[in-house]
């Protein structure tokens, strides 16, 4: 099944992490909903715009999987509504797609993930399946061994 053009489901719910521990990833009719809704208006443009495959090095978790990985309670993941983009390897960079989506994409949450000023270790993206986005850039940093959000 696709949920664009470049993005099909398959890319959205694999995950190493589930097939390890035998937890099963299959998302539900609204979470497939959602996913669409993030393809259309999130990964497609970007696709569109370097004119390259982009790589989803996470989508798609569902609650089980979510708790496995000690991810987010509130984590949008779980819901289809997030996807982390990670360009290494490539001629585009994390902080080209990260700047990308800030100037000319409407989405909900943006998160520069860890790495350095000059470039994250991957992009966090999120759009909010109501249409109400929010607009929130952060970025993630370690303080003292946690996680911690900052404004970007």
């Amino acid at each position: 099944m696709q949920l664009s053009k470049n993005l099909s489901l398959a890319e959205m719910i694999i995950s190493a992490e589930a097939k390890r521990k035998g937890i099963s990833n299959a998302p539900v009719e609204q979470h497939i909903a959602n996913m669409k809704k993030l393809a259309l208006n999130i990964f497609q443009p970007i696709r569109e715009h370097f004119n390259t495959p982009i790589h989803v090095s996470s989508g798609y978790r569902s609650a089980e999987l979510n708790k496995a990985i000690k991810g987010s309670a509130t984590s949008q993941h779980c819901s289809g509504e997030a996807m982390d983009i990670d360009m290494d390897g490539t001629a585009v960079t994390n902080a080209q797609v990260f700047n990308y989506i800030k100037d000319n994409l409407v989405f909900d949450q943006l998160i520069w993930e860890f790495g350095t000023d000059v470039n994250p270790s991957w992009v966090h993206v999120s759009y909010e399946s109501t249409g109400k986005q929010r607009k929130q850039i952060l970025k993630a940093i370690k303080k003292n061994g946690k996680t911690s959000y900052i404004n970007y």
